[in-house]
């Protein structure tokens, strides 16, 4: 069976989605479900392209046990619409930005993160120039949201709908 490919995407890739990648796929990995889910993270941005996550995103993952260190920034591409299942925005702006970029085919694959993963419709919001306690934050919400969106998709999979996560 293909794995659910879900790519979160912020506004550039350094903050909120390589940690919710990195929280995702740690959460996946536990429930032994790391095979059944692709993971992968973007922004709709290009400012940050190859490079590593805010050092206040690694330190906030590595204090829960999650090293996203190795993570490099990248900008969705049109490509990414095709390849991938889902795709959760942090915030409506990208979820604007995402809509306006996709194939019409593919928008429906276009979501807000808290909203589809947890029916919270709220932004995840940008910590950029915030203090590093928004991090801590930031990572509550985001482990709150995956791990929704984790039962959401195991839901889904035992009910035989695994290619329907729309």
């Amino acid at each position: 069976m293909k794995p659910v490919g879900i790519l979160f995407v912020c506004l550039g890739n350094i903050c909120r989605s390589p940690l919710a990648e990195g929280i995702m796929r740690e959460l996946a990995t536990r429930a032994g479900r790391a095979r059944a889910i692709s993971i992968d993270s973007a922004g709709t941005g290009a400012w940050h392209v190859g490079d590593p996550p805010d050092r206040r995103s690694v330190a906030v993952a590595r204090a829960h046990g999650i090293d996203i260190a190795a993570l490099r920034g990248r900008k969705i591409d049109v490509a990414d619409f095709a390849a991938f299942d889902l795709i959760l925005g942090m915030d409506r702006a990208n979820v604007r930005d995402l809509r306006a970029l996709a194939p019409e085919a593919t928008a429906d694959k276009v979501h807000l993160f808290m909203d589809y993963a947890a029916g919270r419709d709220e932004d995840v919001p940008d910590p950029y120039y915030e203090a590093a306690g928004a991090f801590e934050a930031l990572y509550q919400m985001l482990e709150a949201g995956c791990s929704s969106l984790l039962a959401r998709l195991e839901r889904s999979s035992s009910s035989g709908k695994t290619s329907s996560v729309r």
